[in-house]
């Protein structure tokens, strides 16, 4: 058998498979902030997956089927476990796992959402086998893949790193995402590399020729894009963006001597830090510093805001009231401030507790409460507890949060006497665009994502949920202040630009300039149109296809054996 696999060239198949998951890593961050040149991957990434799927020693040997959702699921483990290799690392400091659980965690984890890529590959081998067409089963492919990062994202809830991501900085083909989403971004991605992947596997040189030359200068003009510099609006708006840098490991309860009017005072400090150096970009990327110079009179800021983060800041506590009270009327501005917000529940006999943002008014009074509806399976909450007792156990340091029901928007006034409309998510909701553009579709003319990415330390994903929230900008044409815990800190533009932003890691204040927007954009309007048409034209693809199949085995017993 091993004879045969060497013999047969099946190990250039597999060969080719990991390839591309090795490709397809590198237009995302690894271990910092993603070099803008390494996005040209995502033009090509794909080819060797796709070659390896439809190249005869593929299509001519027995069981194709079966051989390319294995070839696509091999891709996808293996990309899965390298994108997001930090599950390991979170799960590994902070949930009282035994030692190796959590990389089974991760290996599982990965062999879940691996099976994407896999039934990626079945359908365009459905397709190849159903029609005998090379050019239809590479036409499909873009529609399937689209298609399938919709289902990621409302099957398994983790749109994690969409291949469309990976272009945020390209200002050519970002410009679909305030039509499509990031979807219509991926499926020009796997467009241009089902084409280059016509020039390996189409048979005449009539087809080959043009597939290949289209495909190449697609991948030019399409990487070119991140030359492109988009409009540059100005702010009219000023915020203080605290970043506190808590450690979430750490005792958080502020309970020795002086210890709670001491992290107070701290607050109320960095809320009036208006006149200083930031970062005119990306932090770690050699950005250089800009600086804020405050007029010779008094000035205010329009917004403060203190992140997610392990401060034991609880709604209902007298002290943690009246030090918002103080800190808005110190700085005449309003707040918006990340805490556990409680409720107490008739039905339940007792209180619910919410990850939240509390909204406090310029003069201390109480605007309302944003709590946050996605929460975090197994780091705010344990799925179906009853069912698996036992991972309560495994995990001993989740919260036990309840999700909220309503997406708010908060009537705010600036120095200027104006009110303006702010919506504020938390931390992972960031990553879903279908629920981030109910915010502006409800008239939110800034946006406000509150953040704590400890927990994820100097691995990659600090920097992929960054570019994540930068394209919740691009998609809606909204402002977006991200205030975190340890960074990154950032004011982000409507054309995904990080404006300003503060080192990672130690504790300080963003002043940020921000504008505000009213227009809709087609996104906004509809959210995921174009992921649902994909994903109608997949199912109906691989129906038709797979009908197709069943008849022909059906006419031809022979084809059974």
């Amino acid at each position: 058998m091993q004879r045969t696999f060497w013999k047969s060239g099946a190990w250039k198949l597999w060969a080719a498979a990991g390839i591309s998951a090795g490709l397809l890593e590198l237009p995302f961050p690894l271990a910092g902030p993603l070099p803008v040149w390494r996005t040209v991957f995502a033009w090509f990434g794909l080819v060797p997956l796709l070659w390896a799927i439809l190249s005869k020693p593929a299509t001519e040997q027995p069981r194709p089927l079966r051989r390319a959702f294995l070839l696509a699921y091999f891709c996808g483990f293996l990309w899965y476990a390298g994108n997001c290799y930090w599950v390991r690392d979170v799960m590994l400091r902070y949930g009282d796992m035994p030692p190796f659980a959590p990389t089974l965690l991760l290996v599982g984890y990965s062999l879940v959402l691996g099976l994407y890529f896999g039934l990626f590959g079945l359908g365009v081998m459905l397709v190849r086998k159903a029609t005998g067409s090379t050019r239809l089963a590479l036409a499909a492919a873009p529609i399937l893949w689209a298609g399938l990062e919709l289902a990621a994202s409302r099957i398994t809830s983790v749109p994690w790193d969409q291949l469309g991501y990976s272009q945020v900085d390209n200002g050519l083909v970002n410009q679909l995402a305030p039509w499509t989403g990031v979807y219509g971004i991926s499926f020009v991605l796997v467009f241009v590399n089902a084409l280059i992947a016509g020039g390996l596997l189409l048979d005449r040189c009539s087809g080959r020729l043009p597939s290949g030359i289209a495909g190449a200068v697609l991948l030019m003009v399409g990487a070119a894009g991140v030359t492109m510099e988009p409009p540059r609006p100005a702010p009219t708006a000023s915020a203080v963006l605290i970043q506190p840098n808590l450690d979430v490991a750490g005792d958080n309860r502020w309970l020795g001597p002086g210890e709670w009017d001491q992290h107070i005072a701290e607050f109320a400090k960095l809320a009036g830090e208006q006149c200083k150096t930031y970062i005119a970009g990306i932090p770690q990327t050699g950005a250089s510093n800009g600086e804020i110079v405050c007029p010779p009179y008094p000035t205010h800021p329009d917004l403060v805001v203190w992140p997610e983060s392990p401060a034991p800041f609880e709604e209902g506590d007298p002290k943690f009231q009246q030090a918002l009270v103080a800190i808005a009327r110190q700085e005449q501005a309003p707040l918006v401030v990340g805490n556990i917000g409680t409720d107490f529940s008739a039905e339940d006999g007792g209180w619910r507790y919410f990850n939240s943002a509390l909204v406090v008014g310029a003069d201390g009074a109480r605007v309302g409460r944003y709590d946050k509806i996605h929460l975090v399976p197994y780091g705010e909450y344990v799925p179906f507890k009853r069912l698996f007792a036992f991972a309560r156990k495994l995990t001993g340091k989740v919260s036990d949060f309840t999700r909220g029901d309503e997406r708010k928007v908060f009537r705010l006034s600036t120095q200027d006497g104006r009110a303006h409309r702010y919506g504020v998510f938390i931390c992972y909701e960031a990553v879903f665009a279908d629920e981030v553009r109910e915010f502006p579709e409800l008239g939110a003319e800034v946006l406000v994502n509150i953040s704590d990415d400890g927990w994820y330390g100097d691995t990659s994903a600090p920097w992929q949920h960054l570019n994540m929230l930068r394209m919740r900008a691009i998609e809606n044409r909204r402002w977006i202040l991200r205030d975190t815990n340890t960074g990154v800190t950032a004011v982000i533009d409507p054309y995904g630009r990080v404006r300003q932003s503060i080192p990672r890691h130690q504790v300080d204040a963003l002043p940020a300039g921000y504008g505000f927007r009213d227009d809709v954009t087609f996104y906004t309007a509809h959210g995921d149109v174009f992921g649902w048409l994909c994903a109608i034209f997949g199912l109906g693809i691989v129906g038709w296809a797979g009908r197709k199949l069943l008849r022909a085995w059906i006419a031809a017993p022979a084809a059974r054996s």
